[in-house]
């Protein structure tokens, strides 16, 4: 019998839009899941055509409302070991929120519930674009759990401290409205404008310039807690493959010819 896939992915151009699917359980995440995710992210850092990736949840429920639990309580009736921050030694690792170097930039798509590991998927991601219907919430302290996979820390350097601790402490709920006051989302749409918005975002990465995406997002993510002196003379990969490519000489000519770039990623 063949098994549903919990990961759609779909290919269009320079883009990747990749769904959890799972609508009947709200997109939660089960391990299997997770081992089909982790191939995803190979392939979409391997795969040079692809220069920006949407991440979303199947149905309009849910984006996630993160580990699905009843597989949870059936390993720990088995006697699996309960897990703590991170996901070394457990498939699917690593998972997107702790897949530090990927260098392609990562869209969510987020409508309805984004809860647990699901806002943490969400927190993980370099832009956010929502829905007015979106809910989003790290419930875990009232499930006996800690929100693992990166909402404890991500939550606390996103949102204002007392924010972000009133939201871990108590698992609250909180709307798109407050994730966009926050700064922790780019844009809050009505549910019918939401694809339309994310076609816009989606749009303006890639046709920029794919190398300096990359360079930036890199330089960006890695710098932030450095001191600043420390940032300049860093080294980063992605723009030492920019400052040397075809493309960096490709912007300033397409400009003075008043011509749109033609980019290789070279």
């Amino acid at each position: 019998m063949n098994v549903p896939t919990r990961v759609l992915v779909e290919r269009s151009g320079h883009v990747a839009r990749v769904t959890l699917n799972r609508p009947e359980v709200l997109n939660a995440m089960d391990l299997r899941m997770h081992e089909e995710l982790a191939d995803v992210w190979d392939d979409m850092e391997a795969d040079d055509r692809i220069r920006a990736v949407v991440l979303t949840g199947a149905g309009n429920r849910a984006f996630s409302v993160g580990q699905d639990l009843k597989e949870r309580a059936r390993r720990d009736a088995a006697g699996t070991p309960a897990s703590s921050f991170g996901s070394r030694g457990q498939p699917g690792w690593p998972r997107l929120t702790e897949r530090f170097g990927l260098s392609k930039p990562v869209l969510a798509r987020v409508d309805g519930y984004a809860l647990g590991g699901g806002l943490e998927l969400v927190l993980a991601c370099d832009l956010v674009i929502a829905s007015d219907r979106a809910v989003f919430g790290l419930p875990e302290a009232r499930l006996g759990l800690v929100p693992g996979a990166g909402g404890v820390f991500r939550l606390i350097r996103q949102l204002p401290q007392k924010a972000a601790l009133g939201y871990l402490l108590t698992g609250r709920r909180f709307d798109a409205a407050a994730a966009y006051r926050h700064g922790l989302i780019n844009e809050v749409v009505p549910p019918g404008e939401l694809d339309a918005c994310v076609d816009g975002w989606v749009t303006d990465l890639v046709t920029s310039a794919p190398l300096s995406v990359r360079a930036i997002k890199e330089a960006a993510l890695r710098s932030v807690d450095m001191p600043l002196p420390e940032a300049f003379t860093a080294v980063y990969r992605w723009e030492e493959r920019r400052r040397r490519s075809a493309d960096a000489v490709e912007g300033p000519r397409a400009f003075a010819e008043k011509r749109d770039p033609r980019w290789t990623g070279r």
